[in-house]
């Protein structure tokens, strides 16, 4: 119970500092970018800056949880401590089973219960951003009944449903397609078998065009005009971190029904599971080297060893993921592997220290 609130001590102690740092920092950046946008206000800017903190949060929680633990146990091996429980008997297990119990326990709950308030502080930051700074809308929405996509040209505006997609997102199948002027002044409906995404229009097949006031018309071949790109399209699918751990999984199956892969997505979840474990492998590196400099004398050697290792895994792991999102690994293994092989190694390296 006492090295379980040290510890939690501890990681409250550093998760504070590292939140003021980051905010500090968010709130100059986005007080940069909206320095000549005159519509956009301090208190809009401070608002974005809080909405982002929560994901911020999520990104350093690893760090926070790997100082707040090598903190913690040097702390008690200068007050003697940890000296001292070595030296009656209390194996490196015991001593360490609070902490890593708390780490997973910090771990679920960032999965289970702060990630859906996150993700829907991002969301909104997502909206606020595109509105104040980005000057841009959403284009895509994908639903159980298909894809609704918004587009505009030089003779208004259109918006196109499909049943399917394919080719993710360069082809669709049993397309509809809704012609407005301007706004909302409804001008035409196209009805086609498939259409596909070329250099600047869409090419729709098998077409059926109707229209008020006009007899309905057949085409072989029609082009309607569009400044879509295959990237912008899959662009504006909401972002993973928008969505919450329990949202993830339907949005991702209603993704790969219309035709998209939703490799981005699927990282994303994975990665949100395996979060526990990770938080559970830094307290398992912050005890390596603090248990081995408390053997040898505390050495600041081993000490900047444990926060270079600490880092190094947060940066192994962000190219697994980026291997991952190129389909260069599969997703289990992009997000899982980081996690299991630290925490394997550090299970190795807490063994070599008790029974050493």
């Amino acid at each position: 119970m006492y090295l379980g609130r040290q510890f939690l001590i501890g990681f409250a102690s550093v998760l504070a500092g590292l939140v003021a740092i980051i905010l500090l920092f968010g709130l100059a950046e986005l007080t940069q970018r909206a320095t000549n946008r005159e519509s956009v206000g301090f208190l809009i800017v401070l608002q974005m800056a809080f909405l982002q903190l929560p994901f911020l949060i999520q990104k350093i929680l690893p760090i926070a949880v790997l100082f707040g633990a090598m903190f913690t146990f040097i702390r008690l091996t200068r007050t003697n401590q940890l000296v001292i429980s070595r030296g009656v008997g209390v194996s490196a297990w015991q001593f360490l089973a609070p902490s890593l119990f708390l780490a997973m326990v910090i771990g679920a709950f960032g999965v289970t219960v702060f990630d859906p308030f996150s993700s829907a502080a991002t969301s909104r930051f997502e909206q606020l951003e595109a509105r104040y700074l980005r000057g841009q809308s959403s284009l895509l929405a994908v639903s159980p009944s298909g894809l609704w996509l918004r587009q505009s040209n030089v003779d208004g505006q259109s918006v196109i449903h499909a049943n399917r997609v394919s080719q993710q997102g360069e082809e669709l199948t049993d397309v509809t397609i809704f012609l407005y002027q301007g706004v909302d002044n409804f001008s035409g409906r196209v009805d086609a078998s498939s259409a596909i995404l070329r250099d600047g229009f869409w090419e729709l097949n098998d077409v059926l065009i109707t229209g008020p006031d006009q007899s309905p018309r057949r085409e072989d071949i029609f082009r309607l005009e569009t400044s879509l790109t295959v990237s912008q399209i899959q662009n504006s699918f909401a972002p993973p971190e928008t969505l919450s751990f329990w949202e993830l999984p339907a949005f991702i199956s209603t993704l790969r029904q219309a035709g998209f892969s939703a490799l981005n997505h699927r990282i994303h979840w994975h990665t949100l599971l395996s979060s526990p474990m990770l938080l559970f492998a830094m307290v398992l590196i912050a005890a390596t080297f603090s248990l081995g400099a408390a053997r040898r004398g505390f050495s600041g050697v081993l000490i900047a060893g444990g926060i270079f290792a600490g880092f190094l895994l947060y940066v192994v792991s962000d190219v697994v993921l980026a291997m991952g999102l190129s389909g260069a690994v599969p997703v289990v293994l992009a997000a899982w592997a980081p996690a299991g092989i630290s925490t394997l190694l550090g299970i190795a390296a807490i063994f070599q220290i008790e029974d050493g």
